[in-house]
């Protein structure tokens, strides 16, 4: 039976959110994954949605998902698309599930005059790095990712002293579980 991807719709979070633990799983951060079912669907159902989803099924099993949003060249002037997140269950992997998905959000990029498909790699995923230099992905290393969160974010924006504590609190968290993640990753 060939893969299926199809847009992910509201009755999906749950396995979106199953995705999103095991690929933290594999990533080596299995506790970092505060975001839950209510964020997903808040964050990408609702009237505003912060991000797009995809799922691909395979022998009528949810296999594998694609996470996106755009962005923007301002060099160029078009929109790009950002895959926050592509992930295959292990035992659906060597069966075109990652690559159909792949060449979908490509598609969904061409689609909508986007001039780029970016998207990161942790160092120590061989055969991710492998598997996107084959579809003809770049890995330019004169570009860095740039990063503030935490306090850092609240005195950036200028709100150490104004934000109230529910809001100073939350971006605490929203670090410190990223400090996790990074530090269970390096292990």
């Amino acid at each position: 039976m060939p893969v299926s991807i199809r847009t992910a719709t509201a009755q999906d979070v749950p396995q979106i959110l199953a995705f999103i633990r095991a690929l933290a799983e594999y990533e080596r951060a299995p506790d970092a994954v505060s975001a839950t079912e209510a964020d997903l669907l808040r964050n990408g159902f609702g009237p505003n949605p912060y991000f797009q989803c995809l799922i691909a099924d395979l022998d009528e099993q949810p296999a594998g998902f694609a996470l996106y949003f755009f962005d923007y060249s301002t060099w160029l002037g078009r929109p790009g698309l950002y895959l926050e997140d592509i992930f295959v269950h292990p035992e659906f992997r060597g069966r075109g599930v990652g690559r159909a998905l792949l060449q979908r959000v490509a598609a969904i990029a061409v689609e909508k005059g986007c001039c780029r498909l970016k998207w990161e790699v942790l160092d120590w995923n061989t055969p991710a790095i492998d598997f996107y230099r084959a579809m003809g992905a770049e890995f330019p290393a004169e570009w860095l990712n740039v990063l503030v969160r935490g306090e850092a974010l609240l005195r950036l924006a200028g709100q150490v002293e104004g934000a109230s504590e529910a809001k100073r609190a939350a971006t605490r968290e929203c670090a410190a579980a990223f400090d996790d993640a990074i530090a269970e990753a390096a292990e």
